[in-house]
């Protein structure tokens, strides 16, 4: 992929913002380029727009390369260099990381893709969210499975706090409709079947890492003729990326997930679409999106509330800026530590067996 960062406005100090990225593996390498292109595609049009009051806009990215770690010491590094705020990562628990510094040191960090609720520990000044949180997105799938007809629900998970607070979503509100969730006590496909086989379980959800074990876990469950008609789902959005597609065709099709797009873009929003199409190769997930709104708040409270810090934090109640997936304001969500976009739009989708590169809508929420 080229740089979308070529154009600038005349020749100021530019106005810097950090960037926390996955770029290598073990991090989901393609959500981590997604969220790049939005991220760079909007400092661009920034740019081409004139800047921060003519000062052009940079980019500094740091790959987090989904290390908790890493991403701590980015923080410290990029509000070394002199940043105005943080902007980006995808991970939860690696978002959770950058959050705490982020906080600790006093750098506005507007997240963009991490959904987990407790991205802080305590209600911080400094940060603000783009994702809807963990709590709300799961809920609604939760509530997907129930209209089904989904009561017994089996769950093949990995260790992390990512993964342990997705169960505890899912149990909660199934069990209040007579639901049960069972986790699956290994993740080797042949033990996966044979448990399943032996369950009244109807689905499966893959709480799990993409493509490994992800990829495994599909395919052992697809070629088992004692699980036809068992639903895959994976609520994190495994399926969202066309290197699911590639990597397992027909076999990926069929399988729920959250997305979050709404029903249609903004003007904004299909103007960016085309460009990142463009510049990807390939459509743009809703990573992307999020990229691009970051910078699309970033630059507009820069724009109105100038570079200094803390002016950055405490204009998260003032925002109000339209964004390619709507009109985006923060406000204080109970049990959320972190300014919210509280109405970010939620989807259940999945890839159309028919045509595995069209996506279905099945519910918005």
């Amino acid at each position: 992929m080229t740089s979308l960062l070529d154009a600038k406005p005349a020749d100021q100090p530019a106005l810097q913002l950090g960037a926390l990225v996955p770029l290598t593996r073990p991090g989901w390498v393609e959500a981590g380029q997604h969220l790049l292109a939005g991220l760079e595609l909007a400092v661009a049009d920034v740019n081409d727009a004139g800047g921060i009051n003519g000062r052009p806009l940079e980019l500094i990215v740091r790959d987090t390369a989904a290390d908790p770690q890493r991403a701590a010491a980015a923080v410290d590094e990029l509000a070394a260099l002199g940043v105005v705020a943080l902007a980006g990562e995808y991970h939860s628990v690696v978002a959770r990381a950058a959050a705490a510094r982020a906080d600790a040191i006093g750098l506005p960090f507007l997240c963009s893709s991490a959904v987990l609720d407790a991205l802080t520990e305590q209600p911080s000044r400094w940060v603000a969210r783009l994702a809807p949180p963990q709590s709300r997105g799961w809920r609604v799938y939760a509530d997907h499975l129930l209209e089904m007809g989904h009561k017994q629900i089996a769950v093949a998970s990995q260790p992390s706090v990512y993964w342990a607070s997705g169960i505890q979503i899912l149990r909660d509100h199934l069990s209040q409709q007579g639901a049960t969730l069972m986790e699956l006590g290994s993740l080797a496909p042949l033990s996966v079947c044979d448990e399943l086989a032996e369950s009244q379980a109807t689905a499966l959800l893959l709480l799990v890492g993409h493509p490994e074990p992800a990829v495994s876990l599909v395919r052992g469950v697809r070629h088992d003729t004692r699980l036809d008609g068992l639903l895959i789902g994976a609520p994190a959005g495994q399926p969202e990326l066309a290197q699911w597609a590639q990597v397992l065709g027909e076999q990926g099709a069929a399988i729920p997930f959250l997305r979050y797009l709404p029903e249609r873009l903004s003007p904004l929003g299909q103007r960016t679409k085309v460009a990142l199409q463009e510049h990807l190769g390939g459509p743009p997930s809703f990573v992307a999106f999020e990229g691009y709104d970051t910078v699309a708040v970033l630059a507009h409270v820069t724009q109105t509330h100038g570079e200094d810090r803390a002016r950055i934090a405490d204009a998260w109640p003032l925002v109000v800026v339209e964004g390619t997936r709507g009109t985006i304001r923060f406000s204080r969500v109970p049990g959320i530590g972190v300014w919210q976009w509280a109405t970010a739009p939620v989807q259940i989708v999945d890839r159309d067996p028919a045509d595995t590169g069209r996506f279905r809508i099945l519910r918005s929420g």
